[in-house]
């Protein structure tokens, strides 16, 4: 269904059922949880195309706020995620095309044991069941093509320019990325990819929209109520799963000057830019290590309260994408570097992904441990933070780390 048609009206209601929320979203539907919490939704009451261009997201926020704002609301639960609730997986780039989707149910699962489903439709519309009617996926895949779309030594140059760029004194620090395609003789169900990635990592954001898959482990923002949150992450060491290694490994990455210097990068840039939108802000004052995958990150949560009446979450999303965990630093000269080395479309890898509600509460994971579904063909993507004083061959194997995690839960024999 378009923007153009019939009234809509919101339906919440508490349930007793405790259903598992990638069960609610489906083959073909729409999650973000963290440890079973959070909203999943199915089927489509509303689609909102966004503009594109400089400034499109904060555009979004105004076009997305008066569309949910449009849809009647009965609502008995009154929580952040009730009511209607749009999800969207955004791209990096201003110029890509972007929409939001208001599923024709949604389900929740908050942290204090509540649980809700909200239904949106015109008068008079059935009510879906809430887990899936389709039941079990399509056959999997039974072969696999993998390749790398840019040979390795080609970006491991891309590597050494970006270097070179830095030694000169032209920026601090770029993010390049490198991409892995997989082709297969069936679709790959995202249901299927989703229940193994949260299998392997549990404590990650999960999110399935639109066919993009993945279990991110960076907040990129969190509203409700006046509450904001932002969880990012820049410095990265590898994982053996050998405790007293990874132990070694994490002790090393925390005494890293160099992953240090790169880490307070972001977390400046974060406060600064949430900043203007509260009356208080502040940070973790020593990064925690955070275990993702085959890989493990500096991380240090931002909280604040946001003065009133507090900005949407697209708001802040739009603030402060793209982080310098995602882009570089300055971000005028980490874009140009990008274009410039890349050679690739990001598409929504290293976007926000996540959902908003009709009051502008909502939570968006930055897009990365991921993968685009597209039928019988996948794309998966991996960056690295580039430095000054970075080696190409290691920035080359962190990429491969960190591509193994999605490949493993995308390629089953």
């Amino acid at each position: 269904m378009s923007s153009v048609g019939p009234p809509l009206v919101a339906h919440t209601r508490r349930i007793a059922d405790d259903v598992d929320l990638l069960a609610v979203a489906g083959a073909a539907g729409f999650a973000l949880t963290q440890e079973g919490l959070g909203l999943a939704g199915r089927g489509t009451a509303l689609r909102i195309p966004l503009p594109t261009g400089p400034g499109r997201l904060s555009a979004a926020a105004a076009q997305v706020a008066t569309a949910l704002g449009a849809i009647k609301r009965h609502d008995e639960v009154g929580v952040p995620g009730s009511g209607p609730v749009a999800f969207a997986a955004l791209p990096f780039a201003d110029a890509a095309p972007a929409s939001v989707v208001v599923p024709a149910l949604i389900v929740g699962r908050a942290s204090d044991g509540a649980r809700w489903a909200t239904t949106i439709a015109p008068p008079g519309t059935l009510t879906p069941p809430l887990v899936d009617p389709a039941g079990a996926s399509a056959p999997p895949p039974t072969s696999f093509r993998v390749r790398a779309s840019r040979p390795p030594e080609q970006w491991c140059a891309a590597v050494a320019q970006a270097v070179t760029a830095m030694q000169a004194g032209r920026l601090a620090k770029v993010v390049l990325a490198r991409e892995v395609v997989v082709e297969t003789d069936r679709p790959v169900a995202s249901d299927d990819v989703a229940r193994r990635l949260r299998a392997a990592t549990p404590s990650a954001l999960l999110y399935c929209v639109d066919g993009l898959v993945g279990a991110s482990p960076e907040l990129l923002v969190s509203r409700s109520g006046d509450v904001v949150r932002s969880h990012p992450m820049a410095g990265t060491a590898p994982r053996t799963g050998d405790p007293a290694v990874d132990n070694r490994l994490a002790a090393s990455l925390l005494a890293s000057a160099k992953d240090r210097a790169e880490h307070q990068i972001t977390i400046d840039m974060v406060l600064d830019t949430v900043l203007p939108f509260c009356s208080y802000v502040d940070s973790e004052p020593e990064p925690q290590v955070v275990a993702a995958g085959g890989v493990q990150h500096l991380a240090s949560l931002v909280e604040g309260r946001l003065s009133s009446p507090p900005a949407s979450v697209l708001s802040l999303v739009a603030a402060l994408h793209p982080t310098p965990a995602v882009c570089g630093w300055p971000p005028a000269e980490a874009l140009a570097l990008i274009e410039a080395l890349e050679e690739l479309d990001r598409g929504r890898y290293t976007g926000a992904v996540g959902w908003v509600d009709a009051d502008g509460n909502g939570r968006f994971a930055v897009a990365i441990r991921g993968v685009e579904l597209d039928g019988c063909r996948a794309r998966v993507l991996a960056g690295n933070g580039i430095l000054a004083d970075s080696d190409p061959g290691t920035e080359l194997a962190e990429t491969r780390s960190k591509l193994q995690g999605v490949l493993s839960a995308l390629i089953r024999p």
